[in-house]
């Protein structure tokens, strides 16, 4: 028990062939520095290549750039980034099975917004969350330290109006949106320096569908904040 309480946990994001065995000798990697894998996420697959979340105890966090060098000798690895976990790791399908159970029991549109801000952070991993108008791009909720109003707005309407009409795919790769579209919002979240893969991009999405149906089952004027033309 004394030497689990002394490990220090790190988010490990790599790229790696999309092979069997690949994943098997990083493992062995993450051995050799004395390292334990305790949780894996695969974030994207794509022309024969993963990148996925190892989230790693080691008994020294000293070890950490032995850590990435021992990880890297697997041929056709590569470490994108790693991290010490200083929160509690959360199990992101358990997160996501949360935030959904308290945004369906919300009986409010204002509180709906302000949930929904509030547990993207947290399911989605990021450092901030906001809800845009489509309208006329005001803010109607945040959390964290969102970018100013008029830059959400432009990035969403960009994002809308490429090639890539509503994906999400557009634009700087560490934000992503979802249109809201029976609410006519769209909700945006970022995080510094680290890019949305394809699953947390599904994630984002499937949030927005909940908060979208949730939002036109509840009636309209329950909340003091709803505001004409905002809902059809």
């Amino acid at each position: 028990m004394d030497t689990f309480l002394a490990m220090e946990m790190f988010i490990v994001r790599l790229w790696l062939p999309d092979r069997p065995g690949a994943l098997g000798l990083v493992a062995s990697r993450i051995g050799a520095v004395r390292g334990e894998i305790v949780g894996i996420e695969i974030l994207e697959r794509d022309a024969g290549r993963a990148i996925d979340e190892l989230v790693v105890n080691l008994p020294d966090g000293a070890l950490q750039s032995l850590l990435v060098q021992e990880i890297q000798q697997v041929d056709g690895v590569e470490v994108e980034e790693i991290r010490r976990v200083v929160d509690v790791i959360h199990d992101p399908r358990l997160d996501a099975l949360e935030t959904v159970a308290v945004l369906l029991a919300l009986r409010d549109r204002d509180e709906l917004l302000a949930g929904v801000v509030l547990h993207a952070r947290r399911a989605v991993g990021a450092h901030w969350a906001a809800v845009v108008s489509l309208e006329d791009g005001a803010v109607v909720a945040q959390e964290g330290n969102a970018p100013p109003a008029p830059w959400l707005d432009a990035f969403v309407r960009g994002s809308r109006f490429s090639d890539r009409v509503l994906s999400g795919d557009s634009g700087p790769d560490d934000v992503v949106w979802s249109a809201l579209p029976t609410a006519g919002l769209a909700l945006v979240i970022g995080r510094v320096g680290t890019a949305y893969r394809a699953r947390e991009r599904r994630q984002v999405a499937a949030l927005a569908r909940i908060v979208d149906t949730r939002w036109g089952e509840i009636p309209r004027g329950s909340a003091p904040g709803d505001r004409p033309g905002t809902a059809p």
